[in-house]
């Protein structure tokens, strides 16, 4: 069956309809990765937007059990040639039959490569999946450039809380959509990890006297989490050890008085640089964001750069002062991708007062 990607530029894609036949309106992103689409699908970040993936050929080890949550998340898939044969002896299943699964439409045979130079060039856009061979162009533009992605952290965040045993530290961690490696790399150095719901309230979380609180990752703007950041503003204030990623480094920023603005096209895949501002160190980093830190509205007194992105001097990363909290815009626990920066976990565990 034919599928239509349409951008609210006027650029029409057709190519062959994958998963579900369902229309969605979502707003179209690129990740870079080469391998690791199913971290990429599962990845809750993802939620309110249509990937595509820039790498060719996608889906040739199929569906294995390396899943980063409970369910794909993305609005649409996009992708250039997908095998329809996996081979993989963990090979579970295939694609298409996973999109189909969780009612998920995609689009395969379209040039990647072209709409990737569209979105690099012109900055990320809103698109539609569509099978409708009757579209019309003047009645979907419209609906195209009016659609915003909203709070989609309600649509990700776990609903109640859980607890993965551990005999060292007791880490208190709020999911704002995490990927299920967050949790893992503190348990394996003996965490106990306690997973909260993202509109715990702080008093919720401090009544139980954490070690340290870790903030996760999660989708959308920064600025739709209006009632968690007066939360995380009330952690900050305790001065309880704290380690944020991605979403979580903005709420935090956000909360102690900087400002975040969204990129041109953002950081998505799994080879970017950034610079250890300590070290003059540069670790490769899984990344996964559209908003970023506006370094200009820092306040030198609360918070200073800890790691800047090689490619375009973004800020990934700040250290707070007089505190015991760190965050990074990347992601340390990447999995599959590169485990340069998995440090940081140890470096949070010694925050707290180290293994013993």
């Amino acid at each position: 069956m034919k599928a239509f990607l349409i951008l609210e530029d006027g650029n029409v894609f057709t190519g062959t309809s994958i998963g579900s036949t369902k229309e969605v309106i979502s707003e179209i992103v690129f990740n870079t990765s080469m391998t690791g689409y199913l971290e990429v699908l599962t990845d809750p970040s993802y939620a309110g937007q249509a990937v595509v993936m820039t790498y060719p050929l996608i889906g040739n080890y199929g569906i294995t059990p390396d899943m980063e949550s409970k369910r794909p998340w993305p609005d649409g898939y996009i992708v250039r040639e997908l095998s329809r044969m996996p081979s993989n002896f963990r090979c579970e299943g295939t694609i298409q039959d996973f999109l189909a699964k969780y009612d998920i439409p995609g689009i395969a045979g379209i040039d990647t490569r072209a709409l990737t130079k569209i979105l690099r060039e012109k900055g990320t856009m809103n698109g539609m999946i569509t099978t409708n061979e009757n579209y019309n162009l003047d009645e979907i533009i419209p609906r195209l450039k009016e659609y915003r992605t909203g709070n989609v952290v309600d649509k990700v965040t776990c609903t109640e809380k859980s607890v993965l045993e551990g005999k060292g530290k007791r880490v208190a961690l709020l999911d704002l959509g995490a990927k299920n490696n967050i949790a893992n790399s503190l348990n394996k150095r003996g965490c106990e990890v306690t997973i909260y719901p993202a509109h715990t309230s702080a008093e919720e979380i401090l009544k139980e006297n954490p070690d340290g609180i870790m903030l996760s990752n999660g989708p959308g703007d920064p600025k739709e989490c209006k009632e968690i950041i007066k939360e995380i503003k009330k952690l900050y204030d305790s001065d309880t050890p704290i380690f944020a990623i991605c979403l979580g480094h903005q709420l935090m920023a956000l909360a102690t008085g900087a400002d975040t603005h969204k990129m041109k096209y953002g950081h998505r895949g799994g080879n970017h640089p950034v610079k250890d501002l300590a070290t003059n160190r540069v670790y490769i980093s899984s990344q996964n964001h559209g908003y970023v830190v506006d370094m200009d509205t820092l306040d030198p007194n609360v918070a200073e750069p800890a790691f800047i992105n090689v490619n375009d001097g973004t800020n990934e990363g700040l250290r707070y002062v007089g505190k015991n909290i760190f965050t990074v815009q990347f992601h340390p626990e990447a999995c599959p991708g590169p485990q340069d920066s998995a440090y940081l976990f140890d470096r949070f565990i010694e925050m707290m007062g180290g293994t013993k």
